[in-house]
């Protein structure tokens, strides 16, 4: 589990047709089913999803973010065979407070199956750019097919990043692209 501060900075891309961010990367697939944030609830020191508990022993310290915010973005990511639930507070900007725990994949599962969850379906590839940061490029299907969105997580909102050339207009802090918008809405 992380409990800080996510920063990140958000892109479109250029150079789509020959797609230079394939060499050297890893690619997985990853489904992103969106929770409706009132349902999740916290007993003791427990997570529950509409009545359903999807998450045991959460430390005192996740306990207190997770009752001081409000306005969480959740979600349930699979990814290869791994089931992730995350809690992303308001974002300003570049930074969110984010939450994230493994969880049972079969809970996971029973949980998305049991809603219609606003979902998005995308291939990841991940590149270590020069400079020695990651790059995860997020090649969306389905409804999304042709969006392509780069994003590049740092240390500080300051920190010095080495843009690679196929990357095009920053799309940091524009609620319309963000994944959850994206699930919810579609193109904006």
């Amino acid at each position: 589990m992380d409990g800080d501060l996510e920063i990140e900075r958000r892109f479109f891309l250029n150079e789509r047709e020959s797609q230079p961010w394939k060499l050297n990367s890893i690619a997985s697939k990853i489904r992103q089913c969106y929770l409706h944030s009132p349902d999740i609830s916290l007993r003791d020191s427990s997570l529950f999803y509409k009545g359903q508990n999807i998450l045991n022993n959460i430390t005192p310290e996740q306990k207190n973010i997770f009752l001081l915010n409000n306005e969480w973005t959740s979600r349930i990511r699979f990814r290869d065979d791994c089931a992730t639930l995350t809690l992303k507070g308001k974002r300003t900007h570049s930074s969110a407070l984010e939450l994230e725990w493994t969880i049972d994949g079969v809970t996971a599962t029973h949980i998305v199956e049991q809603m219609e969850c606003p979902t998005v379906i995308k291939t990841r590839h991940v590149w270590t750019g020069p400079d020695g940061l990651v790059w995860e490029i997020d090649v969306f299907e389905g409804d999304l097919r042709n969006l392509i969105i780069a994003e590049v997580e740092l240390p500080s909102e300051d920190y010095p990043v080495v843009i690679p050339s196929w990357v095009g207009e920053e799309i940091t802090g524009l609620h319309q692209w963000s994944n959850s918008n994206l699930a919810r809405y579609g193109w904006p």
